[in-house]
């Protein structure tokens, strides 16, 4: 492994620190997140089934957003 895996491993792990403790402290008031008009929700007797259409498509957009400003800044 060389140093610039272990750069982005430190970054990863940064990231998933952050928003895990947004979850924690700020989840009540996240509960939009996968309600959302356009997720699909099925529920019958014993049956479920949930696709987050909607909230997949921002969290797309809004990763490819970061990413790009990450990249337009190197």
């Amino acid at each position: 492994m060389n140093q610039q895996s272990a750069k982005w491993i430190i970054v990863i792990g940064l990231f998933l620190v952050i928003v895990g403790i947004t979850f924690y402290f700020f989840g009540d008031k996240l509960r939009w997140i996968g309600n959302l008009p356009g997720d699909i929700r099925i529920k019958k007797e014993n049956f479920s089934f949930y696709f987050p259409i909607t909230t997949m498509v921002l969290a797309s957009i809004l990763i490819n957003i970061i990413l790009r400003i990450i990249n337009y800044l190197k």
